[in-house]
């Protein structure tokens, strides 16, 4: 079956030819003459592509019944529109020339999708075929059979530049042109630095070794990804997605796949990745709303958050679960025609104890206590002479006495109900918890005053958590084919096997790092949460090397790793820019002009600007920029726009896995002073730029950033 991007699985090019129409010169050809005849490339790869999806469009849905038409017209739609060009972006930012090995002699466009023209020839190949992996991964060392690798620059959808890097000692190399691993590409850096304007934009022509290693990891490999800001897991993991849709599609279409973010501002933020790929069917949503079984509308205390994190509640609320079973107090007795049937207590005890003892959800052991049930009567009818099918043993199984009974001994569960149960029941709560809380423990997390029912409850976030993990004992949740979990690292152990339930028989990447982790459960290691998670055999891989922030905004930010993550190495940067820092102390009555000043500097350069403060400072900064006569908005997590353009106001619990052009910190000493892990807070702040930071403060910066300033 096709992938959402509209190819078939590994497409392979034909051997004897290369693309359709004029074949592009080589770099011993002018600049400009290669530069026109690659943008006549482009124009006829994107008429190539409108052929497609013209084609797509074309067909009719024709099925059996009005429900399969249904379900291939809204299949049709989804190809044609996986097949739309984005006129901002080249449908191709790379080419390969081979020299040697299965394509010597073929020359290949690589792009972000696979294009074919009328007679199926390729046109350009699909960044994620095997044919284009030489692209991310050839080397002097390993030229895998290339003699030439063209990188192209573009603007608004064109054309603009090109570098060609040639292998030399290879077959087809031209002298003259640069060797591959002369340097870092001009135009790699460029495209890097281009201006964030709108939300996150996919990686393709960019993506290095390292993290294509990541990308094309296995389908049942669960990869860990600790990276440092600005060093791309999160661009990462999306790019894994779209590869694991392509390498492995029908495994990924059934099962499904999903993208689990820290909050909606930052799905906003990365929402046009994946359709950029081609690839839509891919369910973005935070770990709040996936759980959302409850109304969240309390927040918990730091150590009743902790309490209810922690695993050990897992058995609290297994134990508060399997009490409700009662032993069995009278017998089943069931008249068939002239005869009774009765199975006595005794007997109906052994049925549960045996039910108990293999393991089984809730609901699993309630149905089948009915089926064995049924299965002792038939037994005993059978052995009285009495003829019996299937019929008979559903019959029994339905009958009144034998509901009545399994009601008796094995009641239905709420999932709801048992948690509100719990923390509004001192008497169950202390019986669940002997021996696994501690009094002070259990007196934490128990509600002062009952609710008068779930809808009147306190939930908070960690209770809907609770309510997942009850819902899992009662009924088993279904796994998903793969999930991707970012900011893994502020996840609590209970969190963590909400997750887990949800890739129990799949894969997952968890991409995080320890120095951003700001809950109060953070993880403290990754052996520890994966294990939380239920993938202790994951692979765990570190990026070091940051692409998005500038080494100056770097270095300054990493001092603070000494005391957040004393074990993790400092991330470097690829990238140096001198002006990139700026630290701007001023006193309270100046603080407003100051502001003023650089917001203005920053929105006269190109890009977005967003000043991130404490989040009871906001409010007091709105004035202050209004007053100024300087239009803004202000991130909201209901309401999310990171991408909006302007001058964004960001809480600083809402800065977590966004990035703009000019960031401006307003007072690290309040941010760090507003929460136990305000340090790792500001970490966050502070590599959130990825051209120029300014650090603006009227009180002394954290003593780990004085010597910096």
């Amino acid at each position: 079956m096709p992938s959402a991007s509209g190819t078939e699985h590994h497409p392979q090019p034909d051997p004897t030819t290369d693309h359709s129409g004029p074949r592009p010169p080589g770099p011993t050809a002018s600049p400009d003459a290669v530069l026109a005849a690659e943008r006549a490339q482009l124009a006829q790869a994107r008429e190539f592509l409108r052929l497609m999806r013209e084609d797509v469009l074309s067909l009719r849905a024709l099925g059996g019944d009005p429900v399969s038409e249904e379900y291939l017209r809204a299949d049709l739609y989804r190809r044609a529109e996986a097949l739309s060009d984005l006129p901002d972006t080249p449908l191709f930012f790379g080419r390969l020339d081979y020299a040697a090995g299965e394509y010597a002699g073929d020359r290949f466009h690589v792009g972000r999708r696979h294009v074919h023209d009328q007679a199926g020839r390729p046109v350009v190949v699909d960044w994620r075929a095997p044919v284009s992996r030489a692209f991310y991964r050839a080397s002097p060392a390993e030229p895998m059979g290339l003699a030439l690798r063209r990188r192209f620059g573009f603007a608004a959808g064109q054309l603009t530049a090109h570098e060609d890097e040639t292998f030399t000692g290879r077959p087809g190399s031209t002298p003259g042109s640069t060797p591959a691993g002369a340097g870092v590409s001009r135009i790699l850096i460029e495209e890097i630095e281009r201006p964030r304007s709108g939300p996150m934009r996919d990686i393709v022509a960019t993506i290095q070794p390292d993290q294509d290693d990541i990308v094309r990891a296995a389908a049942d490999q669960t990869v860990c990804v600790q990276g440092a800001p600005g060093t791309g897991k999160t661009a990462v993991g999306l790019h894994r997605i779209a590869y694991l849709l392509y390498a492995y599609p029908g495994r990924m279409t059934r099962g499904g796949v999903l993208v689990i973010g820290p909050n909606r501002a930052f799905l906003s933020y990365i929402r046009n990745v994946l359709p950029a790929l081609g690839e839509l069917n891919v369910t973005h949503t935070t770990l709040a709303d996936l759980l959302a079984r409850v109304p969240v509308r309390a927040c918990d205390a730091p150590e009743a958050a902790r309490v209810k994190g922690d695993t050990r509640m897992a058995e609290v609320l297994r134990r508060a679960l399997w009490a409700g079973l009662r032993p069995p107090a009278e017998p089943v007795l069931l008249a068939r025609g002239s005869r009774r049937w009765r199975v006595p207590p005794s007997e109906l005890a052994g049925l549960v104890a045996e039910l108990r003892d293999r393991g089984v959800r809730y609901a699993a052991g309630r149905d089948m206590l009915g089926h064995r049930i049924a299965h002792v009567i038939l037994t005993r009818m059978e052995a009285a002479g009495e003829t019996c099918d299937d019929r008979t043993h559903e019959a029994v199984r339905r009958s009144r006495p034998v509901r009545a009974a399994v009601d008796a001994i094995w009641p239905r569960a709420d999932p709801v109900r048992l948690v509100l149960r719990l923390l509004s029941g001192p008497a169950l709560l202390a019986s669940a918890a002997d021996g696994v809380l501690d009094a002070a423990e259990q007196s934490a997390i128990t509600w002062g005053r009952a609710p008068r029912g779930p809808a009147a409850a306190p939930w908070t976030q960690a209770d809907a958590v609770l309510v997942d993990e009850a819902s899992d004992l009662i009924e088993r949740t279904p796994s998903l084919s793969h999930v991707v979990l970012d900011e893994a690292q502020d996840l609590s152990p209970m969190e963590c096997r909400a997750v887990g339930r949800r890739c129990a028989t799949g894969s997952a990447t968890v991409l995080g790092d320890l120095a951003q982790g700001t809950s109060p459960a953070a993880a403290a290691s990754w052996p520890a949460m994966l294990g939380d998670l239920g993938k202790t055999g994951a692979d765990v891989r570190e990026l070091r090397t940051g692409y998005r922030v500038p080494r100056q905004i770097l270095d300054f930010a990493n001092q603070l790793l000494a005391t957040l993550a004393p074990g993790l190495a400092p991330a470097s940067s690829l990238r140096r820019d001198p002006g990139a820092l700026t630290l701007l102390p001023t006193t309270g009555p100046a603080l407003p002009g100051t502001l003023a000043a650089a917001c203005g500097a920053a929105r006269r350069a190109p890009g977005s600007t967003a000043v991130i403060a404490a989040d009871d400072q906001v409010t007091e900064l709105a004035r202050l920029l209004s007053a100024a006569a300087l239009a803004h908005r202000v991130l909201d997590g209901q309401h999310p726009d990171p991408g909006g353009g302007g001058l964004l106001l960001v809480p600083v619990t809402l800065a977590k896995g966004l990035e703009f052009d000019h960031v401006i910190v307003v007072e690290p000493a309040r941010i760090v002073a507003a929460e136990a892990r305000g340090l790792h807070r500001l970490y966050v702040a502070l590599t959130r730029a990825v051209s120029r930071l300014t650090v603006l403060h009227t009180e002394p910066l954290p003593a780990a950033l004085r010597r910096a300033g």
